[in-house]
């Protein structure tokens, strides 16, 4: 299965999940409470440095993360134009751009077994109800590791589309994405169902 943590090694790497989902937290949320373009601007740029400052290999990985963002922030700002509010469309772009980088950021440095260990301790007062933890990390490791699968598989079912039509690969590729979807759902579920279920899940 897909990992996401990054092969280049950067002192964030050996700081504790806790500590960098909640510097995380707080950052996004102080995003959110900007709405001056020129602060966000300068927040955009602060986080590129952070990229940078670990060498450009790691700054390009992070680029490439970004990429199946472009569509919709671009839809975003056209549309802010077409309203007649580019200012509003430039802060809305540069926000989540600024938030997701900064995810990725923590999700590069951060074992994904960390997080869900994480979660697991989180949640553990739901054990005083009678429920379990484990399927809410479970959930959040499945989305962790599947949906960047999905958004490079969208995108090579669009070049791949392109390769044989002039048309845009709009709903086309829907319905095969779907089915690709269920595929591996399926094969996940027989995969948990071999390992013992959700307990078998988390052992080594």
């Amino acid at each position: 299965m897909l990992t996401l943590t990054s092969e280049i090694r950067t002192p964030l790497h050996d700081w504790r999940a806790g500590i960098k989902l909640g510097l995380l937290s707080i950052a996004i949320v102080t995003l959110f409470l900007l709405n001056s373009p020129i602060l966000l601007a300068g927040a955009a740029g602060l986080t590129a440095l952070l990229y940078f400052a670990f060498g450009t290999k790691f700054a390009a990985h992070g680029l490439r993360m970004l990429k199946p963002l472009r569509f919709f922030l671009g839809f975003i700002l056209l549309w802010q134009i077409v309203l007649g509010d580019p200012v509003t469309g430039f802060a809305i772009v540069l926000r989540l751009a600024t938030a997701v980088s900064l995810a990725n950021l923590v999700t590069l440095s951060t074992r994904l077994d960390d997080l869900i260990d994480l979660v697991i301790w989180l949640a553990s007062p739901a054990r005083f109800v009678g429920l379990s933890p484990k399927p809410l990390a479970l959930s959040i490791a499945l989305v962790v590791r599947f949906v960047p699968v999905l958004l490079e598989r969208a995108n090579h079912m669009s070049d791949a589309f392109r390769a044989r039509s002039t048309k845009r690969p709009t709903f086309y590729i829907i319905l095969p994405l779907i089915i690709s979807v269920l595929e591996d759902a399926d094969h996940v579920a027989l995969a948990l169902r071999a390992r013992g279920g959700l307990d078998g899940a988390f052992k080594p």
